[in-house]
């Protein structure tokens, strides 16, 4: 990092961040208020599908896959909703002004997801690359704050696609943290190795590396589109390509697979299956060890956060995995969750941005302000 800067917020910014309050409560609740029942209903879904709490595999990818095409006679209802939705988790962008008062007098941290976030979600993986554009808008904010990409990408992969040594890496989930690296200074390994900060999950590197072999047999060899990722820490069964058909399909072979491995648990996101350690580990966690590794308050389980901790930190991200971080920001009583979305979804997230290109002109804003 070069500098670690504030943003600067005109003093009347102040009073529209009291008027903003009309509309969304900020900082978030802890318990209650607005979205406050979306959330609980939120962190109740967000376990090992194994015990099918939302319902049959079909029915919960589905659900976690949402098409979103709707039929004349059920526009003016989800223009009602979306209106509704949007009440409680408002622009990041319409509402800049009020969230960097909410951050005057602190130091931003920055988080974002990758897939759906800084790229958009494309039908191969391998393909999601992002735009110089968006790669100039996150080269500027972390010449001005804290930032690290958090996904549940291989951390090798993601640095490949951004290209930017100078941020902080958590792949994997956040079960793979390697901090800021210099590429001349990096040949050999050594100071590579230095720099990995975190990997809460080494030893289940050789059964990963089993459970991986085994569903690109039964799953990849034997159901058309389907494509499994090692993501080093963990595992992606991606069924975007997948005909609707098979969907069941897939969800049995995995879970066949893993029945072998009693220590590797299975969640969902956005038509795709992930395979990980069972171990009390997530993107909300990630979150947590970078902001101690930097400095700032651990804190996020809702105990004694206390008011020294002068971090803002904001995360950005699109999925249900990124719903571990939006939990912690809630919990810490300040920061910004932003849910990257087009269509209302249950979210802990206290903003929303409608895509990537969104985004890029929600951090160029922060690099204004900052360099104001």
């Amino acid at each position: 990092m070069t500098k670690h800067g504030a943003v600067v917020v005109p003093e009347d910014a102040v009073v529209a961040a009291a008027a903003v309050g009309r509309h969304f409560s900020f900082p978030p609740p802890r318990t209650g208020g607005v979205g406050g029942d979306s959330c609980k209903k939120l962190a109740a879904q967000q376990i090992d599908l194994g015990a099918a709490v939302v319902g049959s595999w079909l029915d919960s990818m589905k659900a976690s896959s949402p098409r979103h095409k709707l039929v004349a006679p059920a526009v003016a209802a989800a223009d009602a909703e979306h209106d509704e939705w949007m009440e409680k988790h408002p622009s990041a962008l319409g509402k800049f002004e009020a969230l960097a008062a909410a951050a005057k007098g602190k130091r931003i941290v920055v988080f974002l997801d990758y897939d759906g976030t800084l790229s958009p979600i494309v039908e191969d993986p391998d393909r999601a690359v992002m735009t110089d554009e968006m790669r100039d808008a996150v080269r500027g904010v972390a010449a001005r704050f804290p930032t690290a990409i958090v996904s549940g990408r291989c951390r090798d992969k993601v640095l490949s696609f951004v290209g930017l040594e100078e941020l902080y890496y958590a792949g994997s989930h956040g079960m793979d943290i390697q901090g800021p690296t210099n590429a001349a200074a990096s040949k050999g390994g050594e100071k590579e190795e230095e720099s990995v900060l975190c990997q809460p999950a080494r030893e289940f590197l050789p059964m990963i590396g089993e459970a991986y072999a085994a569903l690109v047999e039964k799953v990849e060899g034997v159901i058309p589109g389907a494509k499994v990722e090692n993501n080093k820490f963990c595992l992606s069964v991606h069924f975007r390509r997948v005909d609707e058909r098979r969907w069941g399909a897939v969800a049995d072979q995995v879970r066949a697979v893993l029945r072998g491995y009693p220590r590797l648990r299975l969640t969902q996101g956005r038509k795709v299956l992930e395979v990980r350690p069972a171990i009390k580990w997530d993107k909300g966690e990630a979150l947590r060890f970078l902001l101690s590794a930097l400095g700032f308050s651990a804190a996020g389980d809702g105990e004694d956060d206390g008011d020294d901790d002068d971090a803002f930190p904001i995360y950005i991200g699109d999925d249900r995995t990124d719903e571990d971080a939006f939990r912690v920001l809630r919990a810490r009583g300040h920061g910004a969750g932003i849910l990257v979305s087009r269509f209302p979804k249950d979210t802990c997230a206290s903003f929303s941005l409608r895509d990537p290109g969104e985004v890029k002109d929600f951090l160029r804003k922060l690099v204004t302000c900052a360099a104001a």
